[in-house]
């Protein structure tokens, strides 16, 4: 395929943000200490055959009495920055009533530690791991749900925001929305209906907008706010303006009843309408909501949080419509089974960016490996640092070519719990031998490391600098 000529030199923004990512109930084990109430996903994990070789999150990378070691471990990589999320049923854990205080000490504790070493927070207020309580009195099916949210975010933005004036309120909402509830492949195991699922969509909407206003209203300095959406990334089969006509055109419409499209999930809360194309499609099934909804929903956002790993190639077809262009027999893939295609880091934040109008960070993007400890004691993975590489020169074309990025995150931090996979598939930069808990920093950290402290000016098309 051909895409944008590539520049000789990588230029990052000066202020250009480096960091990685976990997330709560994927790291942070203790799933019963210290008041913890149960998650959807602590039942979920129970269900035999639910998740690979019955692994459970009890553990995980014990990060809830580790994160000291962590935070140190992110201070030797050179991380400007950490996303992390808080664990719903760790504040409430019933999802409602009062806080449980050593919850909140625990996220205070990691934010101080953070900003000791000069690492700055990015707080996700929601990355999956819904208080099982809530689910049952209908979790995302309950409206009142915007509300419980709205009063869980005022609590972690009251402790926090002295600190913390990074916030992202829900991570995915189409992959826990489509996932655990339509297919029934991660937690809680739904499997809805088209108008429950329309009807779900509605209710997590209000409850990002709640939570917004919640961040707005609590903050007690200044505040940057986002929302996290799941890909987005069509590529163009060549750089024929009918091409990247029609890879937008896949982005952004909706042909039929599937509820992947882009404009379902990010039109609501961020131009304030769902898509007309949506009422086309849908028709009576589309939601009927109280005046104000989309007022609510539609809150002043001041970035848009992009996880991307791969993308599907788009060519025009004879009248112009998108056609999907098969990957070739061999082509590469990613330990996990998903094909390696770097310029979804350039396509999928300038189309975003194109549409939506918001500064844009990506909150997400790795690969899972084949790792394991070596002879020597170490951890290489060449491919990881080939794969990021290659993707990050994506990215810094696209920023060249004039979209507006502030920041990348490397998924993941650790080797964590991989939700339906347990812990089969190691995205991390740092190896997590999970019987003993013990970290070592695989090859690809210390690459990153220099990334970060060249502004990723070592970063040369066709070129690794690979040496540990």
């Amino acid at each position: 395929m051909q895409l944008p000529e590539m520049v000789d030199q990588v230029e990052f923004p000066d202020q250009f943000v480096w960091g990685s990512a976990t997330a709560s109930y994927q790291v942070e084990g203790a799933a019963r200490e210290d008041g913890r109430g149960p998650s959807v996903w602590d039942m979920f994990c129970r269900i035999p055959g639910a998740v690979f070789e019955g692994h459970t999150g009890d553990v995980g990378c014990d990060h809830y009495h580790r994160w000291k070691e962590d935070i140190g471990i992110m201070h030797q990589i050179g991380l400007h920055a950490y996303r992390f999320s808080i664990a719903w049923p760790r504040i409430q854990p019933e999802g409602i009533g009062k806080p449980n205080p050593k919850g909140l000490e625990f996220y205070d504790r990691l934010v101080d530690e953070l900003l000791k070493v000069n690492i700055i927070p990015y707080v996700t207020l929601f990355h999956w791991d819904l208080p099982y309580e809530l689910h049952c009195r209908g979790g995302w099916l309950n409206r009142q749900i915007a509300d419980w949210f709205a009063d869980y975010t005022s609590i972690i933005v009251e402790k926090l925001s002295d600190r913390v004036k990074h916030w992202m309120t829900l991570n995915e909402p189409s992959v826990f929305g489509i996932i655990g509830h339509r297919d029934g492949k991660h937690a809680p195991g739904m499997k809805y209906d088209q108008p429950e699922m329309l009807r779900l969509i509605h209710n997590i909407h209000l409850a990002h907008g709640r939570s917004v206003q919640a961040i707005r209203a609590a903050a007690r300095g200044e505040s940057k706010v986002g929302l996290v959406h799941a890909g987005g990334a069509s590529i163009p089969a060549s750089s024929d303006p009918k091409d990247i006509a029609a890879a937008s055109r896949h982005s952004f419409s909706i042909s039929r009843r599937e509820l992947w499209s882009a404009t379902l999930w990010l039109d609501p809360p961020l131009l304030g309408k769902y898509p007309e194309d949506a009422y086309k499609v849908w028709g009576a099934q589309m939601p009927s909501f109280p005046q104000g909804d989309l007022e609510t929903i539609c809150q002043k956002l001041d970035f848009l949080g992009l996880n991307i790993y791969h993308g599907p190639v788009i060519r025009a077809g004879e009248k112009g419509e998108p056609q999907s262009v098969p990957f070739p027999p061999g082509y590469p893939v990613t330990a996990i089974k998903w094909p390696v295609t770097p310029e979804a880091l350039y396509w999928g934040p300038r189309l975003m960016h194109e549409r939506y109008k918001l500064p844009i960070y990506i909150t997400e993007n790795g690969l899972s490996n084949q790792d394991w400890v070596a002879q020597d004691g170490k951890v290489h993975d060449p491919q990881r640092i080939d794969y990021t590489q290659r993707y990050l020169i994506e990215l810094a074309q696209a920023i060249e070519d004039g979209t507006e990025v502030h920041g990348y995150f490397h998924w993941s931090l650790l080797d964590n719990f991989e939700w339906a996979e347990g812990y089969k598939e190691r995205f991390g930069l740092v190896y997590v031998d999970y019987p003993t808990g013990k970290r070592i920093l695989k090859d690809s950290a210390s690459w990153y490391s220099r990334v970060i402290a060249a502004n990723g000016r070592n970063l040369k098309p066709g070129f690794v600098d690979s040496e540990a």
